[in-house]
């Protein structure tokens, strides 16, 4: 059996290389998407083949994650319950969408990957693997509980100790983060009790509010058509944009929410998230819709939000209905364009002006 495995090198995926390939004796690829984690993927192919991989595959897809995910579901306002940006959610569609490109031209039967039997990530990556190549095997070795008995971290540990694999890891984690390029999430451990409140030390895309910058800073953001393309009056592309203001939106503070999101999969999940550069362009978007889009046309694309959020939080990326909506929502910004003028201030992203040749 040939194996595409969703790959970082951490503890999680170290011991799944080495278990596909005693349980299934399995010919394991392994697949590491650059979303703009910023993990140090330096030395990361080696070290699958070391352990055992036959290949590994570690793309840069942060401008097709910015352009072709990212941008699209900004276009449509997509907030999830009223506060989540998705940024988890977003990138989930592309990594499976590759891994299955991959297996494709590897000639592979399954894919296999390490999220839990508890949350979202099992069902994303799972529906867009059927939505594009249904007859594809799926492998989630933490709903086979008979055949994956691990009861946590120190089992795994002790697992690649046995067989003299190294990973630098500790017995002990207060929380899990998942990175990308629009976000960062912490969640589980010590945050799951919702009443417990997050460490200023777990912060990492943005400063703290005590640290923030004294003076307020005022920015302009060019859109075409829905999307941002220029900041300041100088071009960027999609990842350098999204980037741009990331950095921006750091050094005042901007983007930190604290939820307890409805799974899924049925449960409630506290997540404690950053998205600074996202949070800016939601706010100067919705600024410049607000003088180009015909009124009807704005309060029927707003009532499709919910749905469209839902459908990317769900892992339905693919999906007909969802791929109908962006049909809709890309009609509704034809003349969305035109300049905002912001100003970021202590955590806030505060509107001062909108302009556009095509304002109503």
């Amino acid at each position: 059996m040939k194996v595409i495995l969703a790959y970082s090198g951490g503890l999680d995926t170290t011991v799944l290389l080495t278990w596909l390939q005693e349980k299934y004796d399995a010919e394991v690829i392994c697949y590491c998407a650059n979303v703009g984690q910023e993990d140090e993927l330096d030395g990361l192919e080696q070290r699958a083949i070391d352990h055992g991989a036959v290949k590994c595959y570690v793309d840069d897809v942060q401008e097709e994650f910015t352009a072709d995910y990212v941008f699209p579901m900004m276009q449509a306002n997509a907030i999830y319950e009223g506060t989540y940006l998705l940024g988890t959610s977003i990138a989930r569609p592309l990594i499976a969408k590759r891994m299955v490109d991959i297996a494709i031209d590897e000639g592979a039967e399954a894919i296999c990957h390490g999220a839990t039997g508890k949350g979202n990530d099992q069902v994303r990556f799972e529906l867009t693997a059927y939505a594009l190549k249904p007859d594809i095997k799926v492998i989630a070795p933490w709903r086979m509980p008979e055949e994956f008995a691990f009861e946590g971290r120190i089992d795994m540990i002790n697992y690649l100790k046995d067989r003299g694999i190294p990973c630098s890891v500790s017995a002990s984690k207060p929380y899990s983060t998942d990175r990308n390029l629009l976000h960062i999430s912490f969640e589980g451990g010590v945050l799951e009790d919702p009443w417990n409140e997050p460490d200023e030390s777990i912060w990492c895309m943005t400063k703290p509010l005590s640290e923030a910058a004294e003076n307020p800073e005022t920015i302009e953001i060019k859109f075409e058509k829905g999307n941002p393309v220029a900041i300041n009056g100088e071009s960027y592309s999609p990842a350098e944009i999204l980037r741009k203001l990331n950095q921006l939106g750091c050094e005042h503070s901007v983007g930190r929410i604290d939820i307890v999101e409805n799974r899924y999969t049925g449960m409630k999940d506290r997540g404690v998230y950053e998205t600074p550069g996202g949070t800016i362009i939601y706010h100067a978007h919705r600024a410049l819709e607000s003088i180009t889009m015909d009124r009807e046309v704005m309060h029927l694309r707003d009532s499709l939000i919910p749905k469209y959020a839902e459908l990317v939080y769900n892992g339905y990326w693919f999906s007909p209905e969802r791929e109908m909506l962006q049909s809709s929502i890309e009609k509704s910004q034809e003349f969305v364009s035109g300049d905002v003028r912001i100003k970021l201030y202590k955590g806030g992203v505060h509107v001062s002006g909108r302009r556009s040749p095509y304002s109503l």
